[in-house]
């Protein structure tokens, strides 16, 4: 019965989890960054412009912060694959989701927690560093989490 109960709680409790981690990671990059989002004054490298950037990076600055963190985060959400010793799809999938829904949540949650922005300065006329805005939130907020939906869903079905 127990089993029975966690199945049907795995999701929510993994979704609930990967927020909680968001919350944190977003208040630790607030203490790094402060008001200048997105590396702008730490002592990193930087690529301003380049076509790859506007395809894959949603015309961000790449920066090496950025470069380092992406794929640690990627890892540490990994993790329980390598601890448990099993990798399949279906694992692969929701790790996937986690890491998607993990990013967007954080960004969000930086600025809600930021004390030099806040929900009032959550918009393309103070946030230079996203430069596509469909409605209310960047792009990559609507592309990331429909890439997160449908990898969740697909790591129900997969084997």
């Amino acid at each position: 019965m127990t089993s029975k109960i966690f199945q049907q709680i795995r999701l929510p409790l993994t979704i609930g989890w990967v927020l909680l981690l968001a919350f944190f990671f977003a208040n630790v990059e607030i203490q790094i960054e402060g008001a200048a989002g997105w590396a702008a004054n730490l002592p990193t490298w930087r690529i301003e412009h380049h076509w790859l950037l506007d395809i894959f990076w949603g015309g961000r600055a790449m920066t090496g912060y950025h470069a380092w963190i992406f794929p640690c985060v990627a890892l540490f959400l990994h993790f329980p694959l390598v601890f448990a010793g099993s990798w399949s799809w279906r694992a692969e999938a929701r790790v996937l989701g986690c890491t998607l829904l993990f990013w967007i949540a954080e960004d969000f949650l930086w600025f809600v927690f930021n004390p030099a922005y806040g929900i009032a300065h959550f918009s393309p006329e103070f946030v230079p560093w996203h430069p596509h805005w469909w409605g209310a939130v960047p792009a990559d907020y609507w592309v990331s989490l429909t890439l997160a939906g449908l990898l969740f869903y697909a790591s129900r079905g997969l084997r």
